[in-house]
């Protein structure tokens, strides 16, 4: 849908690095206007959302491909990464905002629009940080490699560095790894599957006695006309002596046309025997034309991280009216 704007720079690429071809810049961006209400007894809200996203790139006198991108998003962390790619796969470095295998994979299943258990665009304020999710970690100064693809098989790899607080429990984390396969059989039409996997070290609350979690996901897409199936199922080995907790995410999407889907989706979190499922499920529908896409969610959460009060179920719906250019 992004219409690029490539704009030749052999003479700025040639002082900064050295390139045997021009190197080329492209600007692309995007707005966007929506209305949300997070539950029947909050207002509904207006917001907008802005980006404009630089791509500088140009390949090295020994074939090497490298990339420089810069998001400046209104509002939000940007995002900026530096990437080498080559006969062997793809390296990159990510400042800010980098997904690791597992937090990319958190849910595979598809949708018309966001994930069921999404709704930081729906506005919440209140309870939207506390919903868990099986997703390791992401974040800055993360490195992550992507390999070809190998008759419909590729690798994937992420490592982060040790963090101080912020990580995944508020408190420091020591460095974090995982690793993934996808597969998509050549003989298989519209199949995809992955399995990934990896090791998170945090502290306790009282930022001393570390625990050690293996996550690991593995999820399946079946396309065939105008329907795509998804169904994923995550685990935590290791989160108490008693407790290993397990999520199941299944989904539908019907493409009425080129430019019209619908979906429906539901998420399932066991958080262990003294806690009630955290259980998740939403409604979902995009059009798109042109540049142009409009975009409905109506999504709901209960017992959100296993609590049965009542403050803790969440619902609300999204109408957002978006623009690329």
């Amino acid at each position: 849908m992004n219409k690029f704007k490539k704009i030749g720079l052999s003479a700025l690429a040639g002082s900064l690095v050295a390139m045997s071809a021009s190197a080329e810049m492209s600007i692309t961006g995007g707005a966007s206007v929506g209305i949300s209400q997070t539950n029947e007894t909050a207002a509904p809200g207006y917001y907008n959302n802005n980006s404009v996203k630089f791509t500088f790139s140009g390949e090295t006198d020994g074939g090497l491909t490298v990339t420089q991108y810069v998001e400046i998003d209104g509002g939000a962390q940007d995002d900026m990464y530096t990437s080498v790619a080559g006969s062997f796969g793809t390296i990159t470095f990510n400042q800010g905002g980098g997904s690791s295998v597992m937090s990319g994979w958190d849910d595979k299943t598809p949708s018309a629009y966001e994930e069921v258990w999404d709704i930081a665009e729906l506005g919440s304020t209140a309870r939207e940080s506390d919903v868990q999710l099986i997703n390791g970690v992401s974040g800055s100064n993360l490195w992550r490699y992507d390999s070809p693809s190998f008759n419909g098989v590729s690798v994937h790899a992420a490592y982060v560095g040790a963090q101080a607080a912020g990580a995944k429990s508020g408190g420091s984390l020591d460095a974090y790894s995982d690793f993934g396969i996808q597969i998509v059989p050549e003989m298989v039409e519209g199949l995809s599957l992955g399995y990934a996997f990896g090791e998170v070290t945090e502290p306790n609350a009282n930022d001393a006695q570390s625990t050690t979690n293996d996550e690991s996901t593995i999820w399946i897409n079946y396309a065939y006309g105008p329907i795509t199936v998804g169904y994923q199922t995550s685990d935590v080995d290791g989160q108490t002596t008693t407790q290993d907790d397990e999520s199941s995410s299944m989904s539908i999407v019907y493409s009425i046309s080129d430019n019209i889907s619908v979906s429906y989706g539901t998420h399932e979190l066991d958080l262990g025997s003294s806690t009630t499922d955290q259980e998740s499920s939403g409604f979902a529908a995009s059009y798109t034309m042109g540049g142009m896409s409009i975009t409905v969610q109506q999504n709901s959460i209960d017992n959100v991280a296993g609590s049965t009060a009542a403050a803790n179920d969440i619902e609300g719906y999204d109408l957002n009216v978006a623009f690329a250019f």
